[in-house]
């Protein structure tokens, strides 16, 4: 298998951005990544005000506030209709919110890619996913729930799959785009196909995809999920703390 060195230029990346008058260290923006990404890389996604952002629901249920700011729930009660899922991503413990119901608790991990090479894999064929794949693709992640993918989730970008027998069995692409930090996601492989080597494969490509455009990538995962951490691991990630998942959704009255 051959090595191919990355330009590793994204080690270089500036530890600070100057953001909205003031000086942000890079690694801070991990801690609040959906506000950061709706802010920023996804911003075209998204809808809300200075303070309080959100996904259009079919590309995802994300939602995020400005560090600190209080009301956001409230905020979002005001904005969204009756029945709306959200999903919050949150180093902190999620108090209960007047007019949300906790439908959903995840808890999981932050990895951020440390590593220097990669290896590529040439070994299968990966096949740029596109609008036709959808159904697909939703169908995919409701089988392996690697997390919410809807009919515009692939709109985040750079979508590979790998098929067999024309079926789709495993793919990954990217999500959150955090100013010089891009997010690796809904990795999944069909339960019949597990062992392969198809995920890694997909997540070699996304590094190079990523590493390539200078930006460093990172990932979610479910702090139970060992499979996946010791991939991830072997892969070159490496942890950076806890972010909790809470799905919620808009009572009708409160």
């Amino acid at each position: 298998m051959s090595h191919h060195h990355v330009d590793d230029s994204h080690k270089k990346i500036a530890r600070f951005l100057y953001i909205d008058k003031y000086f942000c260290t890079v690694d801070y923006l991990l801690n609040n990544p959906v506000y950061y990404a709706l802010q920023s890389g996804d911003a075209h996604l998204g809808a809300g005000t200075e303070k309080v952002k959100y996904f259009d629901e079919r590309v995802s249920p994300f939602v995020g506030f400005s560090d600190d700011h209080e009301s956001g729930f409230d905020e979002l009660y005001h904005v969204l209709p009756a029945g709306r899922k959200i999903l919050c991503a949150t180093r902190n413990i999620l108090k209960e919110q007047d007019g949300w119901q906790l439908t959903h608790e995840i808890k999981g991990l932050q990895f951020v890619f440390t590593g220097n090479r990669i290896a590529e894999d040439h070994s299968f064929s990966l096949v740029s996913l596109q609008p036709k794949h959808v159904d697909e693709m939703i169908a995919l992640a409701r089988l392996t729930k690697p997390g919410p993918f809807d009919r515009r989730t692939i709109e985040f970008g750079h979508y590979y799959g790998i098929f067999e027998n024309d079926q789709l069995v495993a793919m990954a692409g990217q999500r959150l785009h955090v100013y010089n930090y891009s997010e690796v996601s809904a990795v999944c492989t069909h339960p019949n196909h597990l062992g392969k080597g198809y995920a890694a494969a997909l997540i070699r490509q996304q590094l190079n995809i990523i590493c390539n455009s200078g930006q460093i990538p990172f990932l979610h995962v479910r702090d139970d999920n060992e499979r996946a951490i010791a991939l991830y691991e072997r892969l070159g990630f490496t942890e950076n703390g806890a972010m909790n998942f809470y799905f919620l959704q808009r009572k009708e009255t409160r």
